[in-house]
């Protein structure tokens, strides 16, 4: 493919085409390693670059991530791999004593393609850093640097170690030969026959077994597989990984913590709608169960660390939606965990009658609305009732749930998306000029006016005329909204 790559290595390459033992090689002669940033798409051709210092910023309370590149210059491996790296990384530390620990800290992920595009953050297990590198392809780690809410300012300093190693079947090739595994094995199954416990034994006869068992486990210590061992004076696994550092390509990597903090309630209150049928499908399981609320739980969580406020959904008949940040009802325990969580910017409560218009579900809701809004937290809540309403009926019914949820309590904030204003209105000629002046139509019934990016494009003069007719002295935005598998908006 391109770079040169040939089966036997770089065109001109002063390896030649004999097996290499990359543990005898140094790891810049086997593949190129460069970082990128954290906005850059590492493509599977990306062209090798200079290794240069990674040198980054950022508050406490704040995450700064970027790639490393790998691209392998010939192939070191017997099989259809061109090899496997193994990546290291040292904890970042701070003249003063300050520290940054790998695992808690600094975390490593496998940057993997999906239909060709880099997509997925594969964890790297720590015992286990190592991933396989491609003939004639460019592999990314991603780097994540997470600074705690109380890390002392200063500069931190370390390095990641890139070493090409050996695979499996190249380590099982060097294993000890099967007369001396199965000599050990005898030796150390007598070990355990002599110190085995038995009932009744005398300390006459325990000292006499201890001694055996000494005499066996010494006659072991002298096997031909020891020897490099006792040349090294009991050493052979640090000098094994002084042979690893001396051959790894080393990547300097500093980072400057400033001596400010980021508020954990985010300043921007970004919310990720996910719907429950895509959980429910994707993970099979049945709704209302321990697994189904393990689910949930577990995406709140996660989606929660990236500055990010989740809310699920169902939809209804139409494109009623039943959104709702926490699944359990606000007299439960777990509820007031989420709720009141300061990393949470705002949370949907769910308007239960959208899928049943019993009078349980209106008994639900109020009291639902009538815990929450004596908490502190109630200014970050909304409702989410319908999912881009398309014609004047359709308006009408959000205007009906307003005045409804408006008799429990006048401060509710309603979020309602749309792409086009009402069909059959006489607000515009057509839908897409009607567009800008829906904040009239459900104005006082909607607070959180929620458009479709691709509507909006690169036409400012369009935002601009939304804008105007909002009114921000009745606590009305606007927002932005992109539709992936859910949703994402900004409130």
């Amino acid at each position: 493919t391109s770079y040169g790559w040939v089966d036997g290595g770089l065109q001109g390459s002063h390896l030649g085409s004999s097996v290499i033992d990359p543990t005898k090689v140094h790891s810049a002669d086997l593949l190129h390693v460069w970082s990128m940033p954290s906005t850059a798409n590492v493509s599977q051709q990306e062209a090798p670059r200079p290794l240069e210092h990674v040198n980054l910023l950022a508050a406490r309370n704040e995450r700064e991530s970027f790639q490393i590149a790998l691209r392998p210059k010939v192939s070191w491996a017997s099989s259809g791999i061109a090899g496997p790296v193994q990546i290291q990384c040292t904890d970042l530390c701070s003249s003063s004593g300050g520290r940054l620990v790998v695992g808690q800290s600094i975390t490593l992920r496998h940057v993997v393609p999906i239909l060709g595009v880099p997509d997925a953050l594969v964890p790297i297990d720590p015992s286990s850093p190592q991933i396989n590198l491609l003939p004639g392809e460019t592999t990314a780690v991603w780097v994540s640097l997470n600074v705690p809410c109380g890390q002392e300012p200063g500069l931190y300093e370390g390095e990641i170690c890139i070493t090409a190693v050996r695979t499996d079947s190249d380590s099982k090739a060097d294993s000890l030969p099967k007369s001396e595994r199965y000599q050990l094995y005898k030796e150390l199954k007598t070990c355990l026959d002599i110190t085995e416990s038995r009932d009744h034994s005398s300390s006459e006869e325990m000292i006499l077994r201890l001694s055996s068992t000494s005499t066996t486990l010494r006659r072991m210590l002298v096997l031909p597989a020891f020897q490099d061992c006792h040349e090294n004076n009991g050493l052979g696994d640090m000098m094994d990984e002084d042979v690893m550092n001396n051959v790894a390509v080393r990547v300097k990597l500093s980072l400057t913590v400033w001596d400010f903090t980021l508020p954990l309630t985010p300043s921007l209150p970004a919310v990720f709608g996910i719907s429950e049928t895509v959980i429910e499908d994707r993970f099979c399981l049945e709704h209302g169960t321990k697994g189904w609320y393990d689910a949930l739980d577990h995406h709140f969580r996660w989606l929660l660390q990236y500055r990010i406020s989740p809310f699920f959904c169902r939809w209804g008949d139409s494109m009623r939606i039943l959104a709702y940040t926490c699944p359990w009802p606000a007299d439960h325990p777990k509820a007031n965990e989420y709720y009141s969580d300061p990393r949470l910017a705002a949370y949907a409560v769910p308007y239960a009658p959208i899928l049943s218009c019993t009078d349980a579900a209106k008994n639900s809701l109020r009291r639902e609305v009538e815990i929450l809004k004596t908490e502190a937290h109630w200014s970050k809540a909304y409702f989410y009732l319908w999912d881009e309403p398309l014609n004047m009926e359709q308006y009408e019914v959000i205007r009906n749930i307003s005045n409804e949820l408006r008799t429990y309590t006048p401060d509710v904030r309603i979020l309602t998306t749309y792409y086009a204003g009402p069909s059959g209105s006489e607000l515009a000629p057509s839908t897409f000029e009607a567009f800008t002046k829906v904040p009239n139509v459900l104005r006082p019934h909607t607070q959180i006016f929620c458009t479709s990016e691709w509507v909006l494009g690169t036409r400012e003069d369009l935002v601009k005329d939304i804008i105007a007719e909002l009114r921000p002295d009745l606590g009305e935005v606007i927002t932005d909204s992109v539709f992936l598998f859910s949703f994402i908006c900004a409130i």
